[in-house]
């Protein structure tokens, strides 16, 4: 039996503060420990101290100078190294976070502050019904130097959505939203086991915020320049790290994005929140010019948001009664064949001894220094990846002037369908960075099937491949869409019937340049083709515009390439790699994820290695941003391609980690 004397050797006083759950203020303990004791039983001590009437079970122990979470309880005091001048926190795991959704706004809810930001992440995507929550992420607000005053401090907290409010509770105006009413998944094939809008009511998060009024709208609008964007996409949060590891506070807003542009498996019959809110990102990066488009694509997003704002004002229910019910027997039995059959559907060839070629007069352009040649024209044929041309019909018998390999190529729309261009720029990747090419076509269908073959063979895949004809079809709606003249045999719009401001649905910088009355007339006009899509369709076809749009989905990190002198930018997309001129904003050089054999990161220096095939290996390191940041955004993009419909809807999070954890 040990003595008071010799217990008082071996052990001393440890000081916890203890934070109440309900704001009120943190009480300090002292408890006299040893070594040996196990963070459970210092738990134990403590709240028989306490001796508060309280449900502790949210409680963690936090150790401010590690900046760490105490959550193994079984380990002992000396095995995490806790000595006398520990600063403990006995602290909440789940605390209030201001949480800012891609509409806009700004609910306050309750997130783990314990485990990681992807755990907490797909905790909150299931509170607000969002599935795939692997492609989304928590972005920290850059500061804003007009936002210094302490009495802005409090601004965040106008305008909270605050998520009880919507579930009819204390303050509620009825039963709208249910946080206790989570998706049940089916095991098998990870669909939900009923569609959103039987067990989820009139959901707020999947109906589209009306827009704002244009002065509103030209307050939060400034232009972004590279560096500028690079300083925002350096604010990812650590997938593989906690809130309280980032130092992310109670009450602190963060915005909830999406990170990865890779949307998996959108279905509207389950999806509803989650395309409303990709909706809302895309609607928000476009009338704030975070990405770049034409006049032309301005307007067709313009008229595209008139019929959304139109049709949410209506009340349009949400009907799914036109969607062909999938008997589950069916599904499982189509499923199976294609399984034995080899391969995904997507994947099967129409025929294989016969690989579709197009052969066709194109006018063809190359950029070079001090020239203005014009366009000229050639015979083309396009023949499995590669695209040869010729002097001319008869001469294609022979050998080609040129031939161009598209595998591992950009393919970028060089389209004015009022002027009637219809080009397809072609980045053609070689040693030492980039070749351009312009090839002009004379209409619609032949620029569809072209920019259709070009986007397959970019992949490695031929015109044999079953989705060559849905590509073309896209193509060609999408040229539809762009088009600003009305349908045969329509009239003129009436400026009268549009009840709403034109400049709301533009960015402020493209409202200036046109009267409001020029921009309701040319809204109206692209209005009239797409005037007949229902509310989900409409949502659909805007996000499908925006996947479409050159700049879509990088995020851009400054670096310093191994060798170099200077400064540049990585663009990181779903695709690949881009690195960028600084200056110019134009691409130097891309390496497609495709040919990707491996990369890695060397701690010490924090330089990030990448090898492609061909003995192509690029070096780096990160100027703007940790070499971790970017290091996830390549694995998360690695680990997003492994998915495939045959998964269940539970995640790989062991790979994730594997993929995208640093040192950690």
């Amino acid at each position: 039996m040990i003595t008071a004397a010799e217990y008082g050797e071996t052990s001393w006083e440890l000081q916890v503060h203890v934070d109440q759950k309900y704001g009120d203020e943190s009480m300090r303990f002292k408890l006299r420990v040893k070594g040996d004791l196990h963070i459970g039983g210092l738990m134990l001590k403590l709240v028989e101290k306490i001796k508060a009437p309280q449900d502790w079970s949210d409680h963690a122990l936090w150790w401010e100078q590690r900046k760490c979470w105490l959550l193994k309880t079984h380990w002992t005091l000396d095995k995490y190294g806790i000595q006398a001048d520990a600063e403990l926190r006995y602290t909440p795991q789940h605390k209030n976070l201001l949480l800012q959704l891609p509409n806009m706004k700004t609910i306050q809810m309750k997130a783990s502050f314990s485990c990681v930001v992807f755990k907490a992440v797909a905790e909150i995507c299931q509170s607000l019904n969002i599935r795939r929550s692997e492609e989304l992420s928590l972005l920290k607000p850059p500061d804003d130097p007009k936002k210094k005053k302490k009495k802005d401090k409090n601004s965040d907290k106008e305008d909270i959505w605050d998520i009880d409010l919507l579930s009819g509770g204390p303050g509620g105006s009825g039963p709208m939203f249910s946080k206790t009413m989570t998706a049940t998944y089916d095991p098998e094939n990870g669909m939900p086991v009923s569609a959103t809008s039987l067990w989820f009511g009139e959901n707020p998060l999947a109906e589209s915020q009306p827009s704002l009024p244009p002065a509103e709208l030209a307050k939060i609008y400034q232009p972004l320049s590279l560096v500028d964007k690079a300083i925002i996409h350096a604010g990812w949060l650590n997938s593989s790290r906690s809130l309280m590891e980032q130092d992310i506070q109670e009450d602190d807003k963060l915005l909830l994005r999406f990170k990865y542009n890779v949307f998996f498996d959108l279905n509207p019959k389950y999806d509803a929140v989650r395309i409303t809110q990709l909706y809302e990102q895309a609607r928000w990066s476009i009338l704030l010019e975070e990405i770049d488009c034409t006049e032309e694509e301005m307007l067709m997003f313009a008229s595209l948001q008139y019929h959304i704002c139109k049709l949410t004002l209506s009340n349009e229910p949400l009907d799914h009664s036109n969607e062909p019910e999938v008997d589950e027997v069916e599904a499982a039995l189509s499923n199976l064949e294609v399984t034995l059959e080899g391969g995904n559907t997507d994947r099967i060839l129409e025929d294989i001894t016969d690989i579709p070629e197009l052969a066709a007069t194109l006018r063809l352009f190359r950029p070079r220094r001090l020239t203005l040649r014009p366009y000229k024209e050639y015979w083309f044929v396009f023949k499995d990846t590669t695209i040869s041309y010729y002097k001319n019909k008869e001469a294609s018998g022979g050998e080609p002037i040129e031939q161009f390999h598209l595998r591992g190529c950009e393919v970028v729309p060089d389209v004015n369908v009022t002027d009637k261009k219809f080009g397809i720029k072609l980045l053609l990747p070689v040693a030492d960075g980039m070749n351009e090419v312009y090839i002009r076509c004379d209409n619609e269908t032949q620029y569809a099937k072209w920019k259709a073959a070009c986007i397959l063979a970019s992949k490695g895949k031929t015109m044999a491949y079953s989705s060559y004809k849905s590509e073309v079809k896209n193509i060609q709606s999408f040229l539809q869409m762009k088009s600003l003249a009305p349908p045969p045999g329509q009239a003129a719009p009436d400026l009268e019937t549009m009840d709403m401001n034109a400049e709301c649905f533009v960015s402020p910088r493209y409202a200036k340049k046109h009267k409001a009355k020029q921009l309701t007339a040319r809204i109206l006009e692209a209005h009239q083709n797409i005037a007949g899509l229902s509310l989900m369709d409409a949502k659909m076809r805007f996000i499908q515009a925006w996947q479409s749009l050159p700049e879509f989905g990088i995020n851009y990190y400054i670096v310093r390439f191994k060798g170099s002198k200077k400064d540049e930018i990585l663009g990181i997309s779903y695709k690949g790699l881009i690195r960028l001129d600084m200056s110019s904003g134009l691409p130097v050089t891309t390496w497609r994820f495709a040919n990707m054999k491996q990369w890695n990161v060397n701690w010490e220096i924090r330089q990030v290695t990448v090898d492609f095939d061909q003995n192509v290996t690029i070096a780096f390191c990160c100027v703007s941003c940790d070499c971790k940041v970017v290091h996830e955004v390549i694995g998360g993009y690695i680990f997003l391609s492994t998915r495939s419909k045959d998964q269940n809807e539970t995640l790989d999070e062991e790979l994730f980690h594997k993929l995208t954890g640093g040192q950690e």
